[in-house]
């Protein structure tokens, strides 16, 4: 039986031009931009009554699209430890997609700049979370570069196997128990140090700050460039992750 994730010419083709060759190119590129006004974050609402999107709230939401990378890992790893046939292209896009929007957006220009800052100021217990979670943005680093070099190819070296598979699931189970930190202790104490005024303008200028970087909705354009990447490697049907019964 065909493994679900295979180097099918037809996946292949949607992927490259779905997603393009250069993630970060396409996220500046992107046609999904805001409607004038749309995003104004901090609390407000929307014509309609919709309520906005808070900084916080958008930090978390970016967090799932980065964790939906980790799946494409940790899906993959076993596979290629076992010496199934994997389709290398997507991989390489999913690592230039974390690099581009997880590293070099999220990671840098938002919670270094702004986040742990506040957090390592107020004090308290979640004031010693920043410097482990520093440490892990530059190991996770350290992993996107080697994944990057190593699938760049369109193939995965001989005698790599194995540690490519170590490296993206040592890499998702690094970056699940990140992220829930940050989202359960770490992004509350950023809000609860800057107070409301400051929290909201400070969501306005993380606004700010993705329009710059993409020229677009970097939310909404990396989520698409997920979607691709999980078309392509045939991980896009959620009903394949439903868990068996106990004994089943």
């Amino acid at each position: 039986m065909a493994s679900p994730i295979n180097d099918h010419d037809v996946g292949r083709r949607a992927l490259l031009t779905t997603a393009g060759l250069v993630i970060p190119a396409m996220l500046a590129t992107a046609a999904c931009s805001r409607e004038a006004g749309d995003h104004d974050r901090g609390g407000e609402h929307k014509e309609g009554g919709e309520e906005e999107v808070t900084a916080n709230e958008d930090l978390m939401r970016e967090h799932g699209v980065l964790r939906r990378v980790l799946i494409v890992y940790r899906e993959a790893g076993p596979l290629i430890a076992s010496g199934a046939r994997i389709d290398v292209g997507a991989l390489n896009q999913a690592a230039a997609l974390f690099r581009a929007f997880g590293e070099q957006y999220h990671e840098k220009m938002l919670e270094e700049a702004y986040v742990f800052p506040a957090v390592q100021k107020a004090g308290g217990a979640a004031a010693q979370l920043p410097a482990v979670l520093l440490a892990q943005h530059e190991r996770g680093r350290q992993i996107t570069d080697y994944i990057i070099d190593q699938t760049k190819a369109g193939t995965i070296a001989t005698g790599q196997a194995a540690a490519m598979a170590k490296a993206m699931t040592g890499f998702a189970r690094m970056y699940e128990a990140h992220s829930a930190r940050e989202d359960t202790v770490v992004f509350p104490a950023f809000k609860k140090a800057l107070g409301e005024d400051r929290f909201k303008e400070l969501g306005e200028q993380f606004e700010e700050i993705e329009h710059k970087q993409f020229g677009a909705d970097g939310f909404d354009t990396a989520l698409s460039r997920v979607g691709a990447i999980e078309q392509a490697l045939g991980l896009s049907d959620l009903a394949r992750f439903t868990a068996s019964l106990p004994g089943g």
